[in-house]
């Protein structure tokens, strides 16, 4: 079957606030070229978990949707997060996304109340598949959040069925065993986007092509190098580079990916404010221990820069 794959690191990016908690859209462009200039990722993700997706208005998103296709400029593809708790919701921002130029168009399944069963999942992603107007479609499965354990391989067989603009999945979880069934069953034809940063190159082994990931929004290059050796057969290189990865995100978890990764754009210049309740920001003291950890490790020096370099503490 021939592949249909757009493959390669796709950044999960961070929504940015002002110091009022409102939308800091001026950041978006500088962002956005500092990501282009990096030339590790191929596309960004936005409205999504690390975006704060669900804490944001609909007027919010559809902005953020504006602002990320018109800084992109055809650089970058843009996949927008339009999943809500209301369908009608979810259904206009497909619709908006798809109408502003959006690459892509993605959603997580119910969060409050849930489907029946798979083939309701199904039926729900289809309703909002068929407002993104032949948009790409990728179903948004991260089960520790939503709570949906339906088997993603099963989700495919249905999916592929009726909806035709279905173009893959953002698989966020760990079971490594369920995603190399999705990727085998797929053969190319749909797009099975990895979402656990510190796993790729598990997941490159069981025949990842792309990843969607937060870390990727300022650290890419470690990525990239990952999955550079990997693809050279380099196996020491890229568990060089993974341990790297599992390094920073032990020392994000700390505090938290959403508000560590915040403080950590401030860091690298990029305004991007606190996080929307109820997510708190680091406080003065956290954020001062969290670059100096950062610093300590060598890994500071490795985000948002353009160049690759050895990996910090291998």
């Amino acid at each position: 079957m021939e592949s249909n794959q757009l493959g390669g690191l796709i950044a999960a990016t961070y929504t940015p606030m002002d110091a009022n908690g409102g939308l800091n859209l001026a950041a978006i462009r500088p962002y956005c070229q500092a990501l282009i200039a990096q030339g590790a990722v191929r596309g960004v993700f936005i409205c999504g978990t690390t975006g704060e997706g669900l804490s944001l208005t609909v007027s919010e998103r559809t902005q953020l949707t504006e602002e990320w296709v018109a800084a992109a400029a055809g650089r970058l593809e843009v996949i927008v997060h339009a999943g809500h708790t209301s369908i009608e919701e979810a259904r206009v921002l497909a619709a908006h996304a798809a109408s502003a130029g959006a690459d892509g168009v993605a959603a997580i399944g119910p969060v409050f109340f849930k489907p029946a069963g798979l083939r309701e999942l199904v039926q729900y992603c289809a309703a909002i598949a068929e407002a993104a107007d032949g948009a790409r479609f990728y179903y948004y499965h991260i089960p520790v959040l939503t709570g949906l354990q339906f088997s993603m391989r099963e989700f495919l067989i249905e999916a592929s069925e009726v909806i035709p603009n279905l173009a893959g999945i953002k698989f966020t979880d760990g079971d490594l065993m369920e995603y190399q069934r999705c990727v085998e069953w797929c053969g190319g034809r749909y797009e099975m986007f990895f979402g656990r940063d510190e796993m790729l190159l598990a997941a490159l082994a069981l025949g990842a092509e792309g990843a969607v990931g937060s870390t990727y929004s300022y650290a890419a290059a470690i990525y990239a190098d990952i999955m550079s050796a990997f693809r050279k057969g380099d196996m020491q290189t890229a568990r060089d580079g993974q341990a790297a990865s599992q390094r920073l995100v032990q020392i994000l978890l700390r505090h938290g990916v959403i508000p560590s990764g915040k403080a950590l754009l401030e860091m690298a210049g990029f305004p991007f404010g606190p996080p929307r309740m109820p997510l708190a920001p680091l406080s003065m003291e956290e954020a001062d221990e969290l670059r100096h950890v950062l610093e300590e490790t060598g890994l500071l020096h490795m985000c948002l820069k353009q160049e690759s370099s050895s990996f910090p503490g291998s």
